[in-house]
């Protein structure tokens, strides 16, 4: 070879290297959504911040995607319009789902739009035969560190031992989770609860359970909306020696946005709020004034995965922690998936204590303490629908309130 060709071979190389071959070439395929189901698991809650309705997602291409979340009525409503949708065009999806009626999404709407959006992930994951945390960009940590409400009992314990909360913070550490989760000393429901003389022994108990920790473990409290202002930053003071890892909704929901920022001032325990909170707009002052230390966003109340990863990009901007509230067992799945790949703190609520789910021979990865990835496709999780009940279907497109701008891009009607 001469020095000519030799140069000019060089020239080529590197575009040459950006050329694939055609058999190598990675597309996903053609595709359209043709039904949705929505189905009743055997143990049913229909709490909307924990509901494990089941909800599938089909397309043309035989490829089933699965999600939880929502109620029969708005699940219908917001199924109406992903019919006829291409299934990987999770983003325009969303849009469309979101400004297509009347109001915008409250609460329990945007929670069946989230269970909807968790199976058109799954579905992505599927057709790419890989896992969500990698469409996602990949772990960004070896595993999810999770905290138990109530705790764990200690090995050997009777089925219906009467354990104290310093015993039951102990084996909780023990166990191999990070934290130890509390309630500010609960009545019978319905009883009475007078937060002004409950204050001293909440603190009682909060010195009981940091001892059960020992000095390096850690504990957490959620306050439940309970307290006002006035008590919430009284008991907030009088367990900061204490230590908590976070104390939780100190103040009622619909006053956190004017309260938190005041209780922030006043207190140097780390705060968080949000488990009913649904989409962004909900919280994002608090997190961009640094009024919270975390936030409870949760899947699918903030409207799935793609609402979700927009909530971690704020936090990562604010150097917020994200610590989800519990949810059920699939959307516990996702949220591995998705906050595994948040470079800020995490630490997440789990209470199957490593108990198999019924009509889901695989879920998540659990063990002491800890929830893991896998690289099963899609969300991981692999359904047995002989012990659900199916209760609605949805094989009509909804009506298409949205315009378009020049560009294609949705606008609202």
């Amino acid at each position: 070879m001469n020095r000519r060709a030799f140069l000019k071979g060089l020239a080529t190389a590197p575009a040459i290297g950006l050329l694939r071959p055609a058999d190598a070439a990675a597309d996903l395929p053609k595709a359209k959504i043709t039904r949705v189901r929505i189905y009743r698991p055997p143990n049913l809650n229909p709490l909307f911040n924990q509901s494990n309705m089941v909800v599938t997602v089909e397309t043309d291409i035989g490829i089933t995607g699965i999600g939880e979340g929502g109620a029969k009525d708005t699940l219908e409503q917001c199924a109406g319009t992903l019919i006829g949708k291409n299934p990987f065009r999770t983003e325009a999806i969303w849009q469309e789902a979101y400004i297509a009626w009347f109001y915008p999404p409250g609460r329990e709407k945007a929670h069946a739009l989230g269970a909807l959006d968790l199976a058109l992930w799954d579905i992505k994951g599927k057709a790419l035969r890989l896992p969500v945390h990698e469409l996602l960009g990949g772990s960004a940590r070896d595993y999810c560190e999770c905290y138990a409400t109530g705790g764990v009992p200690p090995p050997g314990a009777a089925p219906n031992a009467r354990l104290s909360l310093k015993e039951r913070a102990r084996a909780t550490i023990e166990a191999g989770y990070r934290a130890f989760r509390m309630a500010p000393a609960d009545p019978p429901i319905g009883g009475v609860y007078d937060t002004r003389s409950i204050v001293r022994r909440v603190a009682q108990d909060c010195k009981d359970v940091r001892e059960g920790v020992g000095p390096e473990g850690n504990w957490c409290i959620d306050f439940h909306q309970r307290f006002d202002l006035n008590d919430a930053l009284r008991l907030c003071k009088a367990i900061e020696e204490y230590d908590p890892f976070f104390v939780e909704d100190p103040v009622r929901d619909e006053h956190a946005l004017h309260d938190l920022p005041k209780l922030r001032q006043m207190t140097t325990v780390p705060l968080t709020h949000g488990e009913e909170w649904g989409l962004k707009w909900d919280f994002n002052t608090l997190v961009e004034s640094h009024d919270v230390d975390f936030i409870r966003s949760t899947l699918p109340n903030v409207g799935g995965i793609t609402e979700m990863m927009k909530v971690a990009a704020i936090c990562e901007t604010h150097a917020v922690g994200i610590v989800p509230h519990f949810t059920g067992p699939i959307a516990t799945a996702a949220l591995v998936n998705c906050l595994s790949t948040f470079s800020g703190p995490v630490l997440m609520e789990y209470n199957y204590g490593g108990r198999p789910i019924d009509y889901l021979p695989e879920c998540l990865e659990f063990k002491n303490g800890k929830a893991y990835t896998n690289q099963r496709p899609g969300l991981g999780v692999t359904a047995d629908m002989k012990p659900l009940t199916l209760i609605g279907e949805v094989t009509e497109p909804g009506r298409r309130n949205v315009y378009k701008r020049p560009d294609g891009s949705l606008t609202h009607w």
